[in-house]
């Protein structure tokens, strides 16, 4: 039988979950960093705090800044673009869409990366988790004015790189059920037809998958790319819709062989950007859960 102190954990698990993963972009990282919360929070006396959310959230936040600390060294060596580890959900219920937003996109935890752990901490409670700026500070051990000077900072930092466009979930399938059908059929001028004169493809290859060291810009030289990749895959190619991060996007299939999770950005009637996960440590999991789908 499950303890109360069990299920307290686990009705706070989800939240601590999203804050983990919004901090590092790695499902695997915030699935470890949770697991370590969970660990000290068995160990923890219960005298010694007043909200146990609250001190979950605290030791979550801080844990992850620890990590991420940890991991910008090893990004600043990664071998050509990082992008985060893509969500996939099956978008079996109506509250899959509502559940996810714009601070969960690929192109908006890309953006993050330009922030330190602890000005990326106090960003996401303030504006994604909207915690006072009291609760901020003992998160962080910092004084509240140091905490509204570190998310302005971080906002006027990142006021010109948020994703520009609001596009309703119908649309975005709409337009991506056209793509996919002018990509498997080969039509070169539906799918240069459907791209942004300065369409953008950004890729994550790890060193360990085919990638561009730099974005791939124009509508052109992207429909070229997905009308190579039809006639190089032919029948074996499908492309999958599916939600990425709490947009439609697509998953990329050659046999049962994914190669990559397309996170798309649109504007309502044309494709503005690509981010391409194509690293293979950062598909395998979503592989696992969504092949024969």
């Amino acid at each position: 039988m499950m303890d109360a102190q069990t299920r307290t954990f686990d009705a706070a698990r989800p939240r601590l979950q999203r804050i983990a993963y919004r901090m590092l972009g790695s499902v695997a990282e915030a699935e470890e960093v949770v697991q370590d919360a969970w660990l000290r929070w068995h160990d923890a006396p219960r005298d010694t705090f007043d909200s146990a959310e609250a001190w979950l959230v605290t030791v979550t936040t801080r844990l992850a800044i620890d990590r991420l600390r940890a991991a910008k060294a090893q990004r600043e060596h990664y071998p050509g673009i990082w992008l985060p580890e893509p969500e996939v959900a099956d978008p079996d219920t109506p509250e899959s869409l509502v559940e996810r937003a714009d601070d969960l996109s690929v192109a908006f935890l890309a953006v993050l990366e330009r922030l330190g752990p602890e000005a990326r901490a106090a960003f996401l409670m303030r504006e994604v988790f909207d915690a006072e700026y009291a609760e901020i500070a003992a998160m962080l051990d910092k004084s509240e004015a140091a905490c509204r000077q570190l998310v302005s900072r971080a906002k006027a930092q990142l006021r010109d790189e948020r994703p520009r466009y609001t596009v309703s979930p119908d649309a975005q399938r709409r337009l991506l059920a056209q793509f996919v059908s002018a990509v498997e059929t080969g039509d070169f001028a539906a799918i240069e037809g459907m791209l942004d004169e300065e369409a953008e493809l950004v890729g994550d290859g790890g060193g360990k998958a085919t990638a561009f060291a730099r974005p791939l810009r124009g509508r052109r030289r992207l429909a070229q790319l997905f009308y190579a990749t039809h006639r190089r895959d032919g029948d074996a190619l499908r492309l999958e819709p599916a939600l990425v991060n709490g947009h439609w996007g697509l998953l990329h299939w050659v046999g049962d062989r994914l190669l990559s999770v397309h996170a798309i950005e649109t504007d309502g009637t044309r494709i503005v950007r690509i981010h391409a996960q194509r690293n293979p440590d950062k598909l395998a999991r979503i592989e696992a859960a969504h092949r024969g789908h």
